[in-house]
C-alpha cells in the first residue's frame, strides 16, 4: 500500500504523500502525523482533528503522547517547519483510534499479524512454513529460499549462545552482529546497508547466495567458538565476535582471490526477486 518515490522524505499511500523523515542514528522512520490524519480521517482541518485526538487519548489514559515528537518538515511553501511526528510503531496505534473506514485495512492487518503470532508460538513450524510462502510470493528462487531458511537456525543457534552467555538482546545483539559483519565483509552492519541502499530492511534479505552462506560460515563459526571459549562478558564476546567473522573474512578473500571480483555486492532484494521473475517469464 506504500512505495517509495523518488523523494525519499516522501511517502506515497494510495497516491497521497505523507512525509516522513529517517533516523539514521536510531534506524527508524518518522511520519508526519497530520498527513496521516488528512488522508485517515478524510478531513481538511487535520490540525484541529489532531488536537481533539490528543486530548482524547490524554482523558483516556494513553501514553501515546509521550512517544511523539516534532521535526523539521517541508510544507508546501517549500518552509520547513517543526511538526508532529512519529515512527511507525506509534504511528500503527495511532491509526487504531481513528473512526474511519479507511483505518480498517490497518486493524484488519494487526488483528490478522497477531492472531498468526500466537499460532506460530504454539507451532513454530507454521512460521517456516509462511516464510516460505512470502519469500516465493515475493519471487525469489528456491535455491535461495532453502539458504535463508537456513540462515534464520544458524542464526537463532547463535543468539541461543549469547543468551547463555548474558549478551543482552537489543544494543548488545546488534553490536555483537556488526563486529561479526565487519570482520567478514569490511563494513559495518549500516555500512552494508547503504552499498544495498537499504534502510530498515533486513540485511539478510538483501544477500545473494554466496553472501548468505558466507554470512552462515561467520555466524556458525562465532556460535562455535563461544561454546569452547565460553566468554564471560560484551568485551570478551566481542572478540569471539571478530574471531568469528574472520573465518568468513578468508573465505571471502579466497574466493575474490580465485574469481578476480567482489563477493560483496550491492545487489538487493529487488534485485534478486526482480531477476528470478524475469526468469520464470
Amino acid at each position: 500500500m506504500k512505495k517509495q518515490s523518488k523523494n525519499k522524505a516522501i511517502a506515497i499511500f494510495e497516491g497521497n504523500q505523507i512525509r516522513r523523515h529517517w533516523d539514521e542514528e536510531k534506524e527508524l522512520w518518522y511520519f508526519a502525523i497530520m498527513d496521516v490524519i488528512e488522508i485517515m480521517a478524510q478531513t481538511d482541518r487535520p490540525r484541529k482533528y489532531w488536537n481533539d485526538l490528543k486530548n482524547k487519548l490524554k482523558n483516556e489514559g494513553s501514553e501515546l503522547s509521550e512517544k511523539i515528537g516534532q521535526l523539521k518538515m517541508k510544507a508546501s511553501d517549500d518552509k520547513y517547519y517543526l511538526t508532529d511526528a512519529a515512527d511507525t510503531e506509534t504511528m500503527l496505534r495511532l491509526i487504531q483510534s481513528i473512526p474511519s473506514p479507511n483505518v480498517e485495512p490497518f486493524k484488519l492487518w494487526l488483528a490478522r499479524v497477531g492472531y498468526e503470532r500466537l499460532e506460530e508460538t504454539a507451532d513454530p513450524e507454521l512460521a517456516i512454513n509462511r516464510a516460505l510462502k512470502t519469500y516465493l510470493q515475493k519471487g525469489y528462487s528456491p535455491d535461495w529460499i532453502n539458504q535463508r531458511l537456513k540462515s534464520i537456525e544458524i542464526r537463532k543457534a547463535l543468539t541461543d549462545e549469547w543468551k547463555k552467555r548474558g549478551v543482552k538482546e537489543g544494543l548488545e545483539f546488534a553490536i555483537l552482529t556488526d563486529e561479526i559483519t565487519q570482520a567478514w565483509t569490511g563494513l559495518t552492519t549500516k555500512e552494508y546497508k547503504k552499498l544495498k541502499d537499504i534502510k530498515k530492511e533486513n540485511l539478510r534479505d538483501n544477500m545473494t547466495n554466496l553472501e548468505l552462506v558466507l554470512n552462515m560460515l561467520a555466524e556458525t563459526a562465532t556460535t562455535e567458538i563461544s561454546a569452547k571459549r565460553k566468554p564471560k562478558n560484551l568485551e570478551e564476546n566481542k572478540t569471539v565476535a571478530r574471531e568469528g567473522g574472520s573465518v568468513a573474512g578468508n573465505a571471502r578473500e579466497d574466493i575474490e582471490n580465485k574469481t578476480g571480483k567482489s563477493v560483496i555486492t550491492n545487489k538487493n532484494a529487488k534485485m534478486l526477486s526482480g531477476n528470478n521473475k524475469q526468469k520464470l517469464k
